[in-house]
């Protein structure tokens, strides 16, 4: 059965290039344009990863991230924030949130699939 990667972000422009790129690599693709939707399919679907936009509408990707690492059956999604914010403090946040990479847009392909395969990957 296919891994399951959740997009979290309110730009169609990026959506759909990383959805068709996590199909082309074997992927099964949710997508959710806000914070508390994503939190809706999390817990309807428990994805295997999330990719996490930040600046979302309602509640933002931070918050997001610090919901699912608070709750004990989620533990094992793995999050890898994708945002425009890329100042230091902003990437030092996200990681101490408990996000498991950084990507900072604009990225390439490449970028996205190997933190992807990294951590999928390696769970179980």
């Amino acid at each position: 059965m296919p891994k399951t990667v959740l997009i979290v972000d309110d730009e169609p422009n990026i959506v759909v290039p990383i959805e068709f790129l996590m199909e082309q690599n074997g992927y099964s693709v949710l997508v959710a344009g806000s914070g508390e939707e994503a939190l809706e399919v999390i817990a309807k679907h428990n994805p295997d990863l999330v990719l996490l936009d930040i600046m979302l509408p309602g509640i933002d990707g931070y918050e997001v991230c610090e919901i699912i690492r608070l709750d004990p059956k989620w533990k094992n999604i793995k999050i890898i924030f994708l945002t425009a914010k890329g100042r230091d403090v902003d990437v030092a946040k996200g990681m101490v949130l408990g996000a498991d990479a950084y990507v900072i847009k604009p990225f390439s392909n490449a970028d996205i699939i190997e933190n992807v395969k990294k951590l999928l990957d390696d769970s179980p």
